[in-house]
């Protein structure tokens, strides 16, 4: 599960470098993706929307309730993401809360959040989602 976050107006371009440079550095193809998640904060987000609908691939939304409790699990925390979406970090939230709700187990980061400019992507997998 990939979890993004980004800053408003942010273009699909960026968001799609990201993605795909995140993607390699864990060896993974784009086959390995089972959606998209973010903070409904975001649900407004052209470039979110248009890469989901490029992919062919679920983007889920997700609630301060449902990101706030991965606050701990966090690499990195942001103050300002917090006031503005509930969570502390939008990309590892998000991507930890939608792969444990799909997976039913318990889901771990790959590594840490990745960044552009204008945007972060996490991955997180569970054990029944767990890359060949």
């Amino acid at each position: 599960m990939v979890g993004l976050g980004c800053r408003r107006g942010c273009a699909l371009s960026q968001l799609r470098d990201l993605l795909l440079r995140t993607l390699a550095l864990y060896e993974l193809p784009l086959s390995a993706l089972a959606g998209l998640a973010s903070s409904q904060h975001k649900q407004a987000e052209a470039g979110l929307l248009q890469l989901a609908s490029e992919l062919q691939i679920p983007l889920y939304w997700l609630s301060p309730a449902q990101l706030q409790p991965y606050d701990a699990r966090l690499s990195q925390r942001s103050e300002l993401s917090r006031q503005l979406t509930g969570s502390a970090g939008v990309a590892e939230a998000s991507a930890l809360a939608q792969a444990e709700s799909l997976s039913g187990g318990r889901a771990r980061l790959l590594g840490p959040r990745q960044h552009n400019a204008s945007a972060t992507c996490a991955i997180a997998v569970a054990p029944s989602m767990e890359p060949a």
